[in-house]
Parts: structure tokens; C-alpha cells; sequence
């Protein structure tokens, strides 16, 4: 069934409709725009917690703005996918390369952002939003301990608290799917299970091409299986019962952006009670939103953009030592 139009007008198709509305937003400053573009009641899902409500999304983006006033991000990639005729849920993949005023001189910063987005009728209803903030306390120099020890992880409300959806190819976190690209969207779906969740790491050679590149946190490049296998036991290896669930999943073929690209968004679930990367060990459970862009081609992975929030894990690791902050950040958007 063809896409509405209400779904996206007055632009050409859903991938401009991002484009020119987040300019339009975080480029041109109209924060205004948001009235317009966000229903009263939409829910918005970050790696603290969940927003509830148009005037919050209105206030954290007036804070975001003003704490990097020359800050500009440019669509790297838009997955997008149908939601029955009249919606879309599109996965924005942000690249920023700004310069903040650090100890009086100006620092460059690199660092990507992915915000899924489930648009109906041309207005935001829910969004999911994940920012690579470990990349800013890198390149600023900034402790990533003592950056997350002024942050509260404040929790989920809504979907997010629901279990995930058991066929995500049929019916995600956003509604139906359409059946499109089934092959490579059941073939990453199983790459995550095998090699994220069950450790078989010697599958990697069987789901990913050898010369792969891996754009995680951080700011960091990988290559090559043996490498990319390296960063998965890093990423794990402080919660050795880590699961991953799959939430959503969008598939898009654009030449634009190299291809066909599947979208999947992902919670991980573990206990913090392996590797002390980030401390003393508390044996508390943690849960970490993120969301990977993979390129397919020739029924190979070739290329992952990974992207989740390390300062808003160390958060919720440091409330349950007892050492975070007991205020509430003013703001989890």
C-alpha cells in the first residue's frame, strides 16, 4: 500500500522530511517549530528515561542548544520505513563535527546521534533518541565518571517498559511493518542473536565481509572481523549475562546512502558483575537503548553504525554503588 502524503507533506518523501525538519529545528533555532511538529501528548525515550509531553521535549532542546550555540548535524543516513498508509518510522543517523569553547579555546568534537522517529499524519507521536555523549567527554577531556556521577538514570515509562515484541519482523515497538527485505532483515536479526547475545563469535566471517567497518562510541572505527569480535567482548564483557532484544526493525533501499540499510533498534540487558571496567562491581542489572544501522550488500554485512549512551550506563551503575547525584537532571532529552 503506497505512503499516504499527509504522512510527510509538504516535502517530497519521508528521508526530506527529516532532513528539512531537523534543520529547520536544530539548524535555523526555530524551536518553536516543535509545536507543530510534535503532538502535546508525545512521548519521547532517551538513554535516562522517558519524556512525556510536548513542553519537555521544547525545554530540553532549548538547553541543548544553548549549551553548544554553534552546534550543527547533518543527516549521515535515513532509514525509513511505511506505518500502515498514513505514518513512517524513520531511523536518523546524525553526524555532527562542532567546536566547543573549552578553558578558553575552541575544541572540535565528532560525535553521532540516532533518533527513531514515529511520525503520523506529518506529526511526532513517540521518538527514541540515543547520543554518543562518550564521544564529547573524550575530546573535552572531560572524567566520563565524573560526567555521569552528575546524571540520574530516571526510568522508562510506556512501551519501553513492555517486553519486546516476539515477531519484531511483523510488529515492532512503533506497529506493523510492512514484509519487505525479509532475507536481510532475518539474516541481522540472527547475526545479533548468534554473535551479540549467544558469544558465537566465529560467525562473524559468516554474517560480515572482511573488510567491515564498525562506527561505534566514542568516535571509534573498527575494521576487520577480528577487531570487530575484540569490541563486542569489550562491550560485554562488564556484564558476562548481557542479552540483547531487538525492539524495531526498518529496512530501506537508497542509492543515496549506498544501498539497502536495516535499521534495528536494541536494548541490552545485563548485571554489572564481570570485568570492572567502570568500577566496583555492583551485581545490579543495567538496560542500555541503542540503535545499529546496518549496510547490506550482497547479502553481507559491510558496515555497522552503532549508537548508544556509555555516560548514561556509567549513571545507572553509580546509582546502584550509592555515588551519583540524588537531584534530578533538569534534562533527559
Amino acid at each position: 500500500m503506497p505512503l499516504d502524503p499527509i504522512a510527510y507533506q509538504p516535502y517530497a518523501d519521508p528521508d526530506d522530511f527529516i532532513r528539512e525538519v531537523t534543520d529547520r529545528i536544530w539548524v535555523a533555532r526555530d524551536i518553536d517549530h516543535i509545536v507543530e511538529n510534535y503532538e502535546p501528548d508525545s512521548i519521547v525515550h532517551t538513554s535516562l528515561g522517558t519524556v512525556v509531553g510536548r513542553d519537555g521535549v521544547i525545554e530540553g532542546s532549548t538547553m541543548r542548544m544553548a549549551s553548544v550555540p554553534g552546534h550543527v548535524g547533518q543527516a549521515e543516513d535515513v532509514v525509513w520505513e511505511a506505518r500502515g498508509d498514513d505514518a513512517f518510522l524513520s531511523s536518523h543517523l546524525v553526524f555532527s563535527a562542532d567546536e566547543h569553547l573549552q578553558d578558553g579555546r575552541l575544541v572540535p568534537v565528532r560525535k553521532r546521534t540516532v533518533a527513531n522517529c514515529l511520525y503520523r499524519r506529518g506529526r511526532m507521536v513517540e521518538e527514541w533518541v540515543v547520543r554518543d555523549d562518550l564521544a564529547d567527554c573524550l575530546q573535552l577531556g572531560l572524567d566520563p565518571d565524573e560526567v555521569a556521577r552528575g546524571l540520574r538514570f530516571q526510568g522508562y515509562t510506556g512501551s519501553m517498559t513492555e517486553a519486546a515484541p516476539k515477531e519484531v519482523l511483523r510488529v515492532g515497538d512503533s506497529g506493523e511493518r510492512p514484509d519487505q527485505f525479509r532475507p536481510e532483515c532475518e539474516m541481522v536479526l540472527e547475526f545479533i542473536e548468534d554473535v551479540w547475545s549467544q558469544r558465537r563469535l566465529n560467525k562473524v566471517h559468516d554474517y560480515m565481509d572482511r573488510d567491515l567497518f564498525l562506527h561505534t562510541i566514542g568516535d571509534r572505527t573498527v575494521i576487520r572481523p577480528e577487531r570487530y569480535q575484540a569490541d563486542l567482548l569489550a562491550m560485554v564483557g562488564p556484564f558476562p549475562d548481557a542479552r540483547f532484544a531487538v525492539r524495531d526493525v526498518q529496512a530501506n533501499y537508497n542509492e543515496r546512502y549506498a544501498g539497502l540499510r536495516v535499521a534495528v533498534m536494541w536494548t541490552m540487558h545485563g548485571t554489572y558483575r564481570g570485568t570492572p571496567a567502570f568500577g566496583a562491581l555492583t551485581g545490579q542489572p543495567v538496560t542500555v537503548l541503542g540503535v545499529s544501522q546496518f549496510l547490506i550488500q550482497n547479502g553481507r554485512i559491510v558496515r555497522e553504525y552503532r549508537v548508544y549512551d556509555e555516560i548514561s550506563l556509567r549513571a545507572q551503575i553509580n546509582a546502584a554503588r550509592g555515588d551519583g547525584t540524588d537531584e534530578v537532571d533538569a534534562n533527559i532529552y
